[in-house]
C-alpha cells in the first residue's frame, strides 16, 4: 500500500520563514516575501559583518537557518516517496485522471481505503469523509445544513483544496463539468461549490477504485 501524503505535525517552512523575515525586520534587514529569496538571501546576511546583527542574534538566525534546510530535506524527501507510490501504483493513476486530484490525493486515498470495497458505493464513501450534507427534519420538511466534516479530516480538507483549483479554472471553460461548476457557485457561493465538486470527486475516486474503471470526463 503506498504511503499518504506528509501530514505535517511542527511548523511549516512558510511559518519559519515568515519568523526568520520579522526578526530580520527588528534589525532594519528587509527580505523579500518570495520565500526563495529568503532562502538564497539569509547566508549573505550571516556573512555580512557590517550589518546590525549581534553574535547572539546571527547564531540565532543561523539555527534558524539550519532549521528551514532541514525542513526542505524532509519534504523533498516526502515528495520523492510520493512520487514512487504515484508511479508504482495503477490505482492512483488512475484516479489522478479526475481533474483537482494530483499525485498527492491519489496516494493519500489509496493508502487510507485501499481496494474500496469497505464502502457499500460513493454517496457512503463520501459520508464517511464528511462531504455530504447534514439534513434538519421538522413539520414533515428537510432542510440541508452544513457538510458533516465527520471522518478523516486530512483527506476531505486535500479534496476541497483539489476541487478549489478546479473551480477556480472552471469559468475560462465551456465544457458539461465546468457550466455545472459555475451554476453551483452563482447559486452557492464559492466554497460551496467546492464542496460539491469535492463531494462529486469522492464519488468518483471511489467508483474508480472499488470497481476497477478507467476515467471518462464528460464532454
Amino acid at each position: 500500500m503506498p504511503p499518504s501524503g506528509p501530514q505535517p505535525t511542527g511548523r511549516l517552512p512558510h511559518a519559519l520563514i515568515n519568523q526568520i523575515r520579522g526578526l530580520l525586520a527588528e534589525y532594519g534587514i528587509v527580505l523579500p516575501q518570495h520565500p526563495g529569496q529568503v532562502r538564497r538571501g539569509l547566508p549573505a546576511v550571516l556573512e555580512d559583518a557590517e550589518n546590525q546583527l549581534t553574535g547572539a542574534s546571527r547564531e540565532l538566525f543561523r539555527s534558524l537557518y539550519e532549521e528551514l534546510a532541514e525542513l526542505d530535506e524532509k519534504i523533498a524527501a516526502a515528495d520523492n516517496r510520493i512520487r514512487v507510490a504515484f508511479q508504482n501504483t495503477p490505482n492512483c493513476q488512475r484516479i489522478a485522471a479526475v481533474e483537482g486530484v494530483g499525485p498527492l490525493i491519489a496516494t493519500a486515498f489509496v493508502a487510507a481505503i485501499s481496494n474500496g470495497h469497505a464502502f457499500e458505493n460513493g454517496r457512503q464513501f463520501s459520508a464517511w469523509l464528511g462531504l455530504v450534507p447534514r439534513q434538519n427534519s421538522s413539520g414533515g420538511k428537510s432542510r440541508l445544513l452544513g457538510i458533516s466534516k465527520r471522518g478523516d479530516p486530512y483527506l476531505r480538507t486535500l479534496l476541497i483544496h483539489g476541487a478549489r483549483s478546479v473551480v477556480y479554472r472552471a469559468k475560462a471553460k465551456t465544457d458539461k463539468q465546468s457550466l455545472w461548476i459555475m451554476n453551483k457557485q452563482q447559486r452557492l457561493g464559492t466554497t460551496k461549490a467546492c464542496v460539491a465538486v469535492a463531494n462529486k470527486n469522492a464519488r468518483i475516486i471511489w467508483s474508480l477504485i472499488a470497481r476497477n474503471q478507467e476515467y471518462r470526463q464528460a464532454a
